[in-house]
């Protein structure tokens, strides 16, 4: 019967409303950036999305590979990060590759606020992980709690981070590009 009566009424669709719709609150847009931004900005969000910041460069010559560890996010953030090897992006032609184990991974790149019961699983990653141990931060939500439990090496803003941006903080890190 509900089949009948959606094929009989047909497709109904709306536009996407604009940021100065007033049926939608504001705490779900970014004043600054002007992009939904669904978790921290409703926590007060004061990153923008163009802000890499890197603490310590380690020359790569070789390939790169990358541990990705969710540790909490709302997976807007894998999302992007599962663009890196698309072909806009080709994180491989670049030398970076993922890994499943952090035991074979030159960086961790942490996204998510981390819950309780994934603290001692970053931990365990971190430890798992060989010398020198590489961490990277991705998103808002990582990007203030993360360096409460390990030492960061650099930081990738925005909610979520774009992935060119999380390429750049790469190359930036590994000595590849200096902007």
């Amino acid at each position: 019967m509900w089949l009948a009566k959606g094929l009989k009424r047909g497709t109904i669709t709306t536009k996407f409303p604009k940021e100065e719709d007033k049926s939608i609150p504001k705490s779900l847009y970014d004043k600054d950036c002007g992009f939904s931004c669904f978790n921290s900005c409703m926590n007060g969000c004061e990153e923008r999305d163009d802000e890499i910041e890197v603490r310590r460069k380690i020359p790569f010559n070789k390939s790169v590979h990358i541990f990705v560890l969710d540790v909490g996010s709302c997976s807007s953030c894998n999302r992007e990060i599962s663009l890196l090897g698309a072909p806009q992006y080709d994180m491989n032609r670049l030398g970076f590759f993922f890994t499943p184990v952090p035991r074979h991974a030159d960086i961790l790149l942490v996204i998510g606020e981390p819950t309780e019961k994934m603290i001692p699983v970053l931990k365990e990653a971190y430890e798992q992980m060989p010398k020198p141990k590489i961490v990277v931060t991705a998103g808002a939500c990582a990007n203030e709690k993360i360096e409460k439990i390990i030492k960061v090496d650099a930081r990738v803003s925005g909610c979520p981070p774009q992935p060119i941006a999380i390429l750049k903080a790469l190359l930036m890190l590994t000595g590849r590009w200096n902007p």
